[in-house]
């Protein structure tokens, strides 16, 4: 007789179904507190642009105009504040104006005199500062120039070296400048700023050759000259200015003293250590409470860098208003989707459709409206400086960084304004938006 197999009892076969059948069960309603996909998400906001192309087309142009002005401000600025850097670093980035403050000293007969700079100085710093290629004492003083028949002019005569011209940037526009060999014989010979030479004489080359006469000496006109660039008020030279030796300079004052001395350095990044020690051998000659300056045009374009940052920065956020008003836009736009799909919004919550997905569907439809204005504005931002670029001789800088803060603020003003639609959306009755016609 076969025997037959034992059977197991059913019972033993029911707790792993049953433990399947619970882990199921477990599984969907997990899936079904969860939010959606975020694919899903954005497929649906994708379908929603495309069935209100001109509605969105309108609500996201705020958004471009917004993010193409914080980006063409910025290049703006950047424009600006280059040229101007430009502008001042070619008056002279390395050169080091040393200045008599005030301060004084003991003189003959115990008369208190102005504890003032001298040649002396001048020398001991070429002695014992390295870096230095060219130095200039400069003695100001002020007479009527005589131009004969009675006919005077007001003038202001600069007593320089010849490496003057280097240190200032000057440019000769007729004749010559006076040199060194005019410097050591104290020939009495004269260079004219252009404007006065214009006027004493009509124009520049009629002034060569001419003589001028201060306090009875005879100046021939060997040059006219002219600043290169504006230098904003940072020159000593003014419009009636007339250059000469300064060895012949010292006729008018009898002594070795000077206003300033001209420093010129070979590397410009070397400038604010130089000074220091410019600034140290200077005031070690004289006495403690002497007060001397070392000034640089490094603090000027310091000073300009920052007035150039801070006006870029006002005028981003100027800009950065077209974006918030573009941002009640947006809300408006929400808003009013939100009452065109009320019953769209009910089946889909009858369906299973939870407060937090409905949320994250409106403020996704939002970011993504203000976000793809913001990538179309950097984008048009973007190109009209490269266009300028790539198109002319002009090196316009741009920044990325303007890029991407226009980007993050769409990402904010997305968020800040699609909240209220998005709220206000996963607010409502599933059984009212049912009823809703």
């Amino acid at each position: 007789m076969a025997t037959t197999a034992p059977h197991k009892p059913a019972a033993a076969a029911s707790p792993p179904l049953a433990r399947v059948k619970r882990n199921t069960f477990d599984a969907t309603l997990a899936t079904a507190r969860t939010t959606m996909v975020f694919s899903e998400v954005l497929r649906l906001a994708v379908d929603t642009f495309r069935a209100s192309k001109v509605r969105f087309l309108l609500t996201m142009l705020g958004m471009v105009i917004g993010s193409a002005s914080i980006v063409l401000v910025v290049t703006l600025g950047l424009t600006g504040k280059q040229y101007a850097l430009d502008l001042i670093s070619s008056i002279g980035t390395n050169m080091v104006e040393m200045q008599f403050q005030g301060g004084t000293t003991t003189g003959p007969d115990n008369v208190s005199v102005a504890d003032s700079m001298n040649r002396e100085d001048q020398a001991a710093v070429l002695e014992q500062v390295p870096g230095i290629v060219a130095s200039s004492p400069m003695l100001e003083v002020h007479y009527n120039v005589s131009l004969g028949n009675g006919v005077t002019r007001n003038a202001m005569l600069l007593g320089v070296s010849p490496q003057y011209r280097t240190i200032r940037n000057l440019a000769v526009v007729a004749g010559r400048f006076f040199d060194d060999q005019d410097a050591s014989q104290h020939t009495k010979v004269a260079d004219l700023n252009e404007p006065f030479a214009q006027a004493l004489f009509g124009s520049a080359s009629a002034a060569i050759g001419r003589t001028v006469s201060v306090q009875g000496i005879p100046f021939t006109v060997v040059g006219v000259f002219k600043m290169r660039i504006d230098t904003f008020g940072q020159s000593e030279v003014s419009d009636n200015t007339i250059l000469i030796p300064y060895p012949v300079a010292r006729y008018f004052t009898g002594t070795d003293t000077v206003k300033e001395i001209f420093f010129s350095v070979a590397d410009s990044a070397e400038v604010p250590a130089v000074s220091r020690q410019i600034l140290a051998v200077v005031r070690s000659r004289h006495r403690p409470t002497s007060v001397y300056n070392a000034f640089t045009m490094t603090d000027v374009l310091t000073d300009m860098a920052k007035i150039a940052n801070m006006l870029t920065i006002v005028l981003t956020l100027a800009a950065g208003v077209t974006l918030i008003v573009s941002g009640v836009g947006i809300m408006n736009s929400m808003l009013a989707n939100v009452q065109s799909r009320v019953r769209e919004i009910g089946i889909r919550k009858a369906l299973g459709a939870t407060n937090r997905e409905i949320r994250l569907q409106f403020l996704t439809e939002s970011v993504f409206l203000s976000l793809a204005g913001g990538v179309v504005g950097t984008v048009i931002g973007l190109a009209l400086p490269f266009s300028v670029r790539i198109f002319s001789p002009f090196a316009i800088p741009i920044s990325w960084l303007s890029a991407v803060a226009a980007l993050l603020t769409s990402v904010i003003v997305g968020v800040a304004f699609g909240t209220l639609p998005a709220n206000r959306a996963a607010r409502l009755d599933p059984v009212e938006t049912l009823k809703y016609e």
